[in-house]
């Protein structure tokens, strides 16, 4: 039973930080925590005879060190794919984890650069370093992604019960000629049809009613193009960088640590509302309520 309840938590989504504002806020937070807890803690045998910097250089070299590391962790996730939808809280555990071992070998691997001792390439300072890394990276591991999960997932389970899906469409026209990418193509679009859309490179796949079905368009044109021939229909919003939703068409709102979740009519899927974009959905929401 524990170990479902452990699964089922690591399978839970969460937030990924590490894009835009946020990675320059954890990346500053890095070094400063890195170098506080080099400077006043000492965690090494100091022997001030092997240091060829002054001590305090010694840690901000040490902070730089953490600093890049991560950053090549994370160049190398992003390219990888693209996570903010798929980011759980295993996946943030396990990429913390691998940090900061990435970090501590990192700072093993610069020993000669700062100290003067023959034994720099030692196995017992390869697990030292590795160990104090991981030291400084408990906060992290078993207090502040708990923590947060929680936060989020409450805050954002509390306001999708808000909600009060009973909208009517305020807009009198509902359709829209809409100019592609493609040379002389142009297509008609009933909006008050439309149920969303999914943005892939620079083609859009807009899903709408028809007969009872849903049917799909792709077309050549980016999201953000799509978005601005959209603007007379208020009850179009952006909940992703890569969604865009019809309001009248939502049926429930379930919240999570990454932001919504939302159910659409007639289809099986769920579509993201984004940690970042949760205000102006909200803002969206609010106008729509009778």
């Amino acid at each position: 039973m524990k170990k479902n309840i452990s699964l089922n938590f690591l399978s839970q989504p969460y937030p990924y930080y590490y894009n835009g504002k946020s990675l320059f806020f954890i990346s500053f937070l890095i070094f400063i925590l890195t170098f506080i807890f080099n400077y006043i803690f000492k965690p090494f045998n100091l022997v001030s005879g092997e240091h060829k910097f002054e001590y305090v250089w010694i840690c901000i070299i040490h902070a730089t060190v953490a600093v890049l590391a991560f950053a090549i962790i994370v160049v190398i996730v992003n390219i990888k794919s693209s996570n903010e939808e798929r980011w759980t809280v295993g996946k943030e555990l396990l990429f913390i984890v691998t940090t900061l071992l990435f970090i501590g070998i990192a700072q093993f691997l610069i020993r000669d650069f700062i100290y003067f001792n023959p034994n720099n390439w030692s196995s017992n300072y390869f697990f030292e370093e590795i160990g104090h890394t991981f030291l400084e990276g408990l906060l992290f591991i078993f207090i502040i992604v708990p923590l947060n999960f929680n936060y989020l997932f409450y805050q954002n389970s509390k306001k999708a019960k808000e909600f009060k899906l009973d909208y009517s469409t305020k807009d009198i026209t509902s359709f829209v000629t809409i100019q592609t990418q493609v040379k002389d193509e142009i297509f008609d679009l009933d909006v008050s049809k439309l149920l969303f859309v999914k943005a892939d490179g620079n083609y859009i796949e807009i899903f709408f009613t028809e007969e009872n079905s849903i049917r799909k368009l792709i077309k050549r044109i980016t999201i953000k193009e799509f978005l601005s021939k959209l603007s007379a229909f208020s009850y179009i919003v952006k909940t992703h960088r890569s969604y865009l939703v019809n309001i009248n068409k939502i049926i429930n709102v379930d919240g999570n640590a990454q932001g919504y979740k939302l159910k659409l009519q007639s289809f099986p899927g769920e579509i993201p509302v984004s940690r970042n974009l949760i205000s102006n959905f909200n803002e969206k929401m609010q106008k729509f309520e009778k």
